[in-house]
């Protein structure tokens, strides 16, 4: 594409990421005084202290297992360490309030394991609590840490474990003072990453009954009926989003880490504890929640959920389709129209997925509907902004149009700029050129891409919850809906489904990554 052209569609695409942003920013001026007080005095103090107390809990808890396993698995050799370390990210198919409707229906007051403690005279404190959303929390997002902290262990802490080990530390020592302050910067992009899902978390804490501001802002807006009173909290989210991201900074400073060598590190031999351990993990994490769904879907009386599951897969492929064709554009303008908007443009695509799907759906909303509300009273012509499909898929491409970003971005790395002179040398135009070149050499980047993003939104709750056309359920919304009716058995079908279809992209990716 030409130059200007490749300029002209990133400020477009821009647009929607950008919008969220000013508007949040604009919430604590537009909101009414006397709402701002009622926000101080009973809200904030509570669903601020909430998010910040969940989100510290998960962090360690959740940056604890996942690091753990990962230098289990990077430095050590043990029976079973190869299926355990593609086993070990399964978890991540099923989102926290999956993982919720399983643990809450075995660890409730009701559950089997609290009844059969009652009657022998034991008593058992109430799951519904926050410790009990950190532990769910933390099983649904460990595998970030670890996948992180499997590669860079099995990188540099491998042969940084073994000089220090020659140099005469033991395992524990050369892992405390060689391996981990190498993994430290990816680590804390990881933890972060971590407190980011926490903060964006809405279905979990909603089925745990526990006040943070995603569900304040999901109050203010359907159960108080406030637009600046939800602009205003989404106001307070970013803030903390925004600290976060400043405190990781700050943390890893200006440091810098050389590689050790290059040859392959020996891995350590360990004994079957090891096993036992990872073992231990993907049994509370992965089998235990999928058996107690599938008992609870067997003892339900409700009708396979198939149009919610339609709907979850319509709406997965034409984000996916959206959020890639976004992320395209992005990477092909920064690579072949390097510029300050270009750069600008991407960078503001990978912050939309820091931002909350709350904050999104509340950021993207409130704007928009203020403009259709202006351009219907000057021409008459009517939009239908809430319960838009067209606006819901672009809150969508804004939240994960990043996550598509990164393969295609690894595949253009690939492509060898002798190779596209050679083809402008043969008199290939821009269009020909994206054809027969870029697209067949990225295919592979690009199909991981929507396999991700469709994945990832069959699985997001709060911007189709708050953004979705009337009536119009996903498996998702469904999960909610009935878990705040307090339907368990009910929920449990739908909740299986979201993690069986996510389990099979794992699968592959995880063999296609074992390959390479």
């Amino acid at each position: 594409m030409h130059r200007l052209s490749l300029n002209a569609l990133v400020a477009l695409l821009a647009i929607p990421s950008l919008i969220p942003l000013l508007a949040v920013a604009s919430g604590w001026w537009r909101a009414d005084a006397d709402v701002l007080a009622h926000l101080q005095q009973h809200v904030l103090p509570g669903a601020l202290m909430n998010s910040m107390l969940i989100a510290g809990g998960v962090v360690a808890l959740a940056g604890a297992i996942g690091t753990g396993l990962g230098a289990l698995i990077g430095l050590c050799e043990f029976p079973g360490r190869r299926w355990l370390s593609w086993a070990l990210v399964l978890p991540l198919a099923f989102p926290g309030y999956v993982l919720a409707v399983a643990w809450i229906g075995l660890m409730d007051y009701t559950g089997p394991i609290a009844s059969a403690l009652r009657d022998v005279g034991v008593g058992w404190p109430e799951f519904r609590s926050l410790p009990g959303v950190i532990l769910v929390l933390s099983l649904s997002l460990y595998p970030y840490v670890y996948l992180i902290a499997r590669e860079a262990f099995a990188s540099q802490g491998a042969r940084a474990m073994e000089a220090a080990r020659a140099l005469g530390h033991a395992p524990m020592s050369a892992l405390l003072r060689a391996a981990l302050p190498l993994a430290r910067p990816a680590l804390a992009g990881a933890l972060l990453l971590v407190a980011m899902e926490v903060l964006a978390d809405f279905g979990t804490v909603a089925a745990f009954n526990i006040d943070t501001l995603t569900v304040a802002i999901y109050k203010a807006w359907y159960a108080l009926f406030s637009l600046d009173s939800a602009l205003a909290l989404a106001g307070v989210l970013l803030l903390v989003v925004i600290a976060l991201s400043a405190i990781e900074t700050g943390l890893r400073g200006r440091k810098r880490f050389n590689a050790i060598g290059s040859a392959p590190a020996r891995r350590i031999a360990v004994g079957r504890w090891a096993t036992a351990v990872c073992c231990a993990v993907l049994i509370a994490a992965l089998l235990i929640p999928a058996a107690r769904l599938g008992w609870m879907a067997a003892h339900s009386d409700s009708d396979w959920p198939i149009r919610f599951a339609q709907n979850s897969l319509a709406l997965g492929a034409l984000a996916a389709l959206c959020a890639t064709c976004a992320a395209l554009v992005f990477a092909l303008a920064a690579r072949y129209a390097p510029s300050p908007l270009t750069r600008s443009g991407k960078r503001l695509a990978l912050i939309g997925y820091g931002m909350p799907g709350a904050l999104l759906a509340v950021g993207l909303y409130v704007p928009l509907a203020a403009a259709g509300q202006w351009l219907s009273e000057r021409s008459g012509v009517a939009l239908a902004i809430h319960g838009s499909v067209v606006l819901l898929l672009l809150a969508l491409m804004v939240r994960f149009c990043a996550v598509a970003l990164a393969p295609i971005d690894s595949g253009l790395e690939r492509i060898r700029v002798s190779l596209i002179e050679s083809a402008r040398g043969l008199g290939v135009g821009p269009i020909a050129m994206l054809r027969r070149v870029h697209l067949p050499l990225l295919r592979g980047g690009l199909l991981v891409g929507l396999l991700l993003v469709a994945i990832d939104v069959m699985k997001e709750m709060p911007i189709t919850l708050m953004m979705r056309p009337f009536g119009w359920d996903t498996l998702a919304t469904r999960v909610f809906e009935l878990t705040q009716e307090g339907r368990w058995l009910d929920a449990a079908l739908p909740s299986l489904l979201i993690g069986l279809v996510g389990v099979l992209p794992i699968v592959l990716l995880e063999r296609s990554h074992a390959r390479d």
